[in-house]
C-alpha cells in the first residue's frame, strides 16, 4: 500500500486539503527532520519531550539512557504520539489575520515496542548515527557491550500516520490588497556552520568535508 488509511485519530479535519498521507511523502519529511516531539500522558500527567531519532522502513527508532522513565513508560506499552515539524518559511499577509508559516509536518500514533536484542538495537544505532551524517557509523568506533547495555533503544511502527503541508502565499482579503504594506513569503532554511576541529586531532587526518551533509 502507497498511503497510510486515514484513521478516525489521524484524518485532517481542519483545512482538510493540507492532509497528506502518502507515503513517500511522510518519509521525506521524516528523512528530513532531526527532533521529534514525543507525547505521553502518566497517571493524567502529559509530557511532551523533544528527542532524536532515525527511520528504518516502517518504523521510527528513538533511543536514550537505559536510565531514561520516558523510555522505560513507553516500552511498557503505552500509547505515544510523536511529531515532526519542518518550517519552510513565514508568511506574511497585510492583516495581522493572515500572517501564517508554511511548514510540513507529522503526526505518529502507536505503542513503542523495546529492541531488546543486541544485533537489533545496534541495527537501530547504525541508522541513528548514519541519519546525521552518511557513512559516518563506518568510521567511528562501534558502541562496546557495556554501552549497549546502558543504551535503550525503542521502535515504533509507522501505521497509523498523517501528514499536514502549508505552501504558498497569504490568502489575502480583497479590502487588504491596496494597502502599501509588503506581502509575501519568506524562505526559511537550514545551512552548515563552519565545523569546529577538536585541538587533539592526529596529524594526518583530513578536514571535514561538509558536502557528507546531502540534506544541506
Amino acid at each position: 500500500m502507497d498511503a497510510f488509511p486515514p484513521t478516525g485519530r489521524t484524518t485532517v479535519r481542519r483545512l482538510p486539503q493540507r492532509g497528506v498521507y502518502d507515503k513517500a511523502a511522510v518519509y521525506a519529511i521524516l528523512d528530513e527532520g532531526f527532533i521529534c516531539h514525543v507525547g505521553f500522558a502518566i497517571d493524567g500527567q502529559p509530557y511532551v519531550i523533544p528527542t532524536g531519532y532515525a527511520r528504518s522502513g516502517d518504523e521510527i527508532f528513538f533511543h536514550g539512557s537505559a536510565a531514561s522513565r520516558m523510555l522505560h513508560t513507553l516500552g511498557d506499552g503505552l500509547d505515544v504520539c510523536v511529531t515532526v515539524t519542518l518550517v519552510d518559511g513565514f508568511v506574511l499577509s497585510r492583516s495581522a489575520f493572515h500572517h501564517s508559516v508554511n511548514y510540513r509536518s507529522v503526526v505518529i500514533l502507536g505503542r513503542a515496542r523495546v529492541l531488546a536484542d543486541p544485533a537489533e538495537k545496534t541495527i537501530a544505532l547504525r541508522c541513528f548515527t548514519n541519519h546525521i551524517l552518511p557513512g559516518r557509523w563506518e568510521e567511528v568506533r562501534p558502541p562496546s557491550d557495556q554501552e549497549l547495555k546502558a543504551t535503550l533503544v525503542l521502535a515504533l511502527p509507522l501505521r497509523e500516520v498523517s501528514a499536514k503541508v502549508r505552501q504558498g502565499p497569504p490568502v489575502e482579503d480583497a479590502c487588504d490588497i491596496a494597502r502599501p504594506t509588503w506581502a509575501g513569503v519568506v524562505p526559511l532554511h537550514a545551512h552548515l556552520g563552519e565545523p569546529v576541529p577538536m585541538d587533539d586531532i592526529p596529524d594526518g587526518v583530513p578536514p571535514f568535508d561538509r558536502s557528507r551533509f546531502t540534506r544541506f
